[in-house]
């Protein structure tokens, strides 16, 4: 015999799951009296994978906002953290593998301020500048395997300007040019791997001017004799 009580309790509690999904179903991709999006928000690829999820209040975003790729909806590619009361955005990148890849500020869809790049092993790769979206201030890059600097420059306005240097992974400077507006404008020296001098000379516009001095094992040579040099070195190989 069927008891009457029971299934009135197991139909109710189904009726009462069901209209709580339905209603958590309405609450996502919604749109207020003002037709701006509101509340949860989920687009999905074409594939049916996750693309992102946030919230958004009177058309905004708000809070955190999660972005997948058309691959894997597992983890994030990108999370966006949207600032109260401001159009500042805390942007982080990942790395398949979870790692954080690059992290820093936008306002709008430009970077601003200091960004860090990271290597998929944990160590830094560069810090950067942004201003208006364009490298402003010093920019580093890092190798991988011993972390040393392998360049330190001056950025202005998106364009090389001031100096810069350019170091082997055993921490020896090999290059230094002077930049502006992005060309070589200034002294210009270059060394080997151990540390000496190869070139000097200097740069106007990109193009190389006046006297240029030429080294071979840190002494001074003509150009002609340090090809001469250092084609006997390779043949003597």
């Amino acid at each position: 015999m069927i008891n009457i009580k029971r299934l009135f309790f197991v139909s109710s509690f189904f009726l009462c799951f069901l209209s709580v999904s339905i209603l958590q179903a309405q609450k996502i991709n919604q749109f207020d009296a003002n037709k701006k999006r509101t509340g949860v928000w989920r687009k999905y690829y074409p594939n049916k994978k996750l693309r992102y999820t946030g919230q958004f209040k009177d058309g905004k975003e708000v809070g955190t906002f999660k972005f997948y790729n058309i691959k894997n909806s597992k983890f994030p590619d990108i999370i966006k953290v949207f600032q109260h009361n401001s159009d500042s955005v805390l942007v982080s990148y990942y790395y398949p593998n979870q790692k954080l890849k690059g992290k820093g500020m936008m306002l709008g869809r430009k970077k601003v301020g200091k960004w860090n790049y990271y290597f998929n092993n944990g160590k830094k790769f560069s810090e950067e500048t942004y201003k208006e979206g364009k490298l402003d201030g010093v920019f580093l890059v890092y190798y991988k395997k011993t972390g040393k600097i392998a360049e330190k420059s001056e950025y202005i306005g998106g364009k090389l300007h001031g100096n810069s240097k350019i170091y082997a992974d055993n921490g020896v400077l090999i290059e230094a040019v002077t930049y502006r507006n992005g060309l070589p404008n200034g002294w210009a020296t270059y060394y080997d791997l151990q540390g000496k001098l190869k070139e000097k000379g200097q740069y106007k516009n990109g193009v190389r001017i006046g006297k240029w001095e030429y080294y071979l094992d840190g002494k001074l040579v003509t150009k002609k004799k340090k090809k001469e040099q250092l084609k006997n070195k390779i043949q003597n190989k």
